[in-house]
């Protein structure tokens, strides 16, 4: 894991100046890269690659980058790990003659990119990575990311000049940045709490889509290229889905046990010590099962806990950490330990980041730094094998049946009167509907009546997902933009059956890879930590979309082949408990501690000033919220986080 940055300017540039801007780059990813550093300038072709290394890999100098392949055609910086680079090497070798430099995985993809181009070279990998190469002979400047996206890149043309970096505060630091918020995605912000891919809070800066490259020459100055596809997530849903796996349960257990086992064998490969996150759910506790089977020595473990009832789990992973003897740490972290992660945010994330799970993900990474500098996780589950509630066919499609039951004039009627304050005239069917809406805003009637309400305006499943997925619905933002279009297309959605699968592949490709992804990423980082995720090795994600639904969800529970595999490792009754999200008490904290707070940054001067938000809108969220009338803790953590980052980034109020 590492911290990747540079520029290219088709101009060219003076040796010793620009030296000094890409160290000023370079230095702002030293939390990324503690161990090393490096830099590699072309100034007639003017090209600057800048790096900051935590070495995983070869800690010797072999392994420094930037690193010029053996041909000395290719120079590269890289961000991640390849996890077959091993098998790779074997397959040059059997095509010629290698003498190696070093252990590396960066020397192993230089050397496939020297043998057989880029793009093949990309998909014989399996791994994580960001990645920027310069060609010197066809002078092409060319950036990759791995297929779920799990390192970031960022890039764009500023001033004629085009930035990449690995997160947006070593693109900040070149002189020609121009720090022009694009307000056009405030309201995905506001909507989802994270700006998707490709849009970035940044006006002409990009986030570099998962599974695709690009290259950039100087005749394409300025200009907008669209990434190639090397892997298609879409893709890869269709194919599975045409090729559904017809064994036994049993059969499709053991095809899941050998397929995950090996992508956890891969990434426990590393010559610096190696943890897990144990948060004691399904997913992490299915990762540590399968490292704990696979290692001589006692898997170290890590797993924070918090006083209050509702947001502790430590105790389920102290007892599945006993039972798979592991070696286990577990610290609990007060309120006020937490709290004071809360000024640290804007910078950790650059981008406004509104999932207040960041919290205890970056106390967990602190926690695991202090012992191991790799420590794998359970992220993925969820999307890739039906964690979420919202999939349970019972639920969402039984919600979505209800709605369209009415005569549209009649749902318009509901809808209106639903918004009303006090829905005291709610029939039996919405009070069947109110029971199976699931989604994080408390218990309060009256929040449940409007998301019934919105709801009731779709006409689409399209719809019907954005409005689930959505914390404010209409977003309380006073210009509002034209729709920006990201995730699957409607037409890519329409050709999955099952509306639940849709909503699947939509959370794959938008939620996962940036909110999930970026938590960890980021967190894990801010420390110094590479995060590895086997659940979102490409086999596994391939094998997951082979398996048919009832694979999945069985019962009105998720994960179901998930939790047979884990079963032959853990009983069954450390295991089947209700799920728990892996967060903290914002909402009792914003009526509490943080509330002095909370109306400093949402001040009715400071809100109108800055000119971005509705006023009113946020202000009776507030009170309600403050009265204890309605549980908008989410919604109002994704407003406070964007107030938080235009303090951070000085923007002017």
């Amino acid at each position: 894991m590492c911290g990747i940055t540079g520029f290219f300017d088709p101009a060219g540039f003076h040796s010793e100046e620009a030296e000094v801007t890409l160290l000023t780059m370079r230095e702002q990813l030293v939390h990324r890269g503690p161990d090393d550093k490096g830099s590699w300038l072309d100034a007639e072709a003017g090209t600057a690659l800048g790096h900051r290394r935590l070495s995983i890999l070869d800690p010797s100098p072999a392994g420094k980058q930037p690193m010029v392949s053996a041909s000395g055609r290719y120079v590269v910086v890289f961000n991640g790990e390849i996890y077959n680079h091993l098998e790779i090497r074997r397959q040059l070798e059997a095509a010629g003659q290698f003498a190696w430099r070093s252990d590396s995985d960066t020397e192993s993809l230089l050397a496939a990119i020297d043998q057989w181009g880029l793009e093949k070279a990309l998909k014989m990998t399996a791994g994580m990575f960001a990645i920027a190469l310069w060609d010197r002979q066809e002078r092409v400047l060319s950036l990759a990311r791995d297929r779920m996206g799990e390192k970031p890149l960022y890039y764009g043309w500023q001033g004629g000049v085009l930035l990449f970096g690995s997160e947006l505060k070593s693109l900040r630091a070149h002189p020609t940045f121009e720090s022009v918020i694009n307000s056009d995605v405030i309201t995905l912000y506001l909507r989802h709490g994270y700006i998707p891919t490709p849009w970035c809070v940044w006006r002409g800066i990009w986030k570099l889509p998962p599974g695709t490259w690009v290259t950039f020459q100087a005749k394409d100055q300025n200009k907008t290229i669209q990434p190639k596809p090397y892997w298609s997530f879409y893709l890869s849903v269709l194919q599975g889905q045409n090729d559904l796996i017809i064994g036994s349960d049993q059969e499709t257990i053991d095809a899941l046990e050998a397929t995950l086992k090996q992508a956890v064998a891969g990434q426990m490969v590393a010559d610096v010590p190696v943890g897990a996150f144990l948060s004691g759910g399904i997913d992490s506790s299915t990762v540590v099962a399968l490292m704990q089977a696979q290692s001589t020595k006692r898997v170290k473990t890590f797993t924070i806990g918090f006083s209050e009832e509702g947001y502790n789990e430590a105790f389920h992973a102290r007892a599945i950490a006993e039972h798979l003897g592991t070696d286990h740490t577990e610290l609990y972290i007060s309120s006020d330990q937490a709290r004071d992660v809360i000024p640290q945010l804007p910078k950790i994330y650059d981008e406004p980041f509104g999932d207040s799970s960041a919290i205890p993900t970056f106390l967990v990474s602190q926690l695991a730094r202090q012992h191991v500098t790799v420590s794998l996780s359970g992220d993925g589950g969820d999307e890739l094998f039906g964690g979420y509630g919202r999939y349970f066919n019972t639920k969402a499609e039984g919600l979505w049946k209800s709605c369209q039951s009415f005569p549209r004039f009649a749902r318009s009627l509901v809808s209106r009167a639903l918004h009303s304050k006090f829905p005291v005239y709610a029939n039996a069917t919405i009070h069947r509907m109110l029971e199976i809406v699931e989604k994080p805003i408390g218990k309060s009637l009256t929040a449940r009546c409007r998301l019934i309400a919105d709801l009731m305006q779709c006409t689409n499943h399209s719809e019907y997902y954005r409005v689930i997925t959505s914390q404010w619905n209409p977003t309380p933002v006073i210009k509002q933009a034209a729709a920006l279009e990201y995730g699957l297309s409607d037409q890519q959605q329409a050709e999955l059956k099952q509306f639940v699968e849709q909503m699947m592949a939509q959370d794959s490709v938008t939620y996962l890879p940036d909110d999930i992804l970026v938590k960890v990423d980021r967190a894990a980082m801010a420390v110094s930590l590479e995060s590895r995720i086997p659940l979102l090795d490409h086999r596994v994600v391939e094998l997951a979309w082979r398996m048919p639904y009832h694979h999945k969800v069985r019962d009105k529970q998720g994960k179901w082949v998930l939790r047979q595999l884990l079963h032959r490792h853990v009983p069954k009754e450390l295991i089947d408990r209700p799920k728990m999200g892996f967060g903290v008490p914002v909402d009792q904290w914003l009526r509490g501690p943080l509330r002095d707070w909370g109306e400093e940054m949402l001040d009715r001067k400071r809100l109108r000033e800055a000119g971005f938000l509705d006023v009113k809108k946020i202000r009776d969220r507030w009170n309600e919220h403050l009265q204890g009338r309605q549980n908008w803790r989410d919604s109002l953590w994704l407003v406070l986080m964007w107030q938080a980052w235009l303090d951070r980034e000085s923007i002017q109020m």
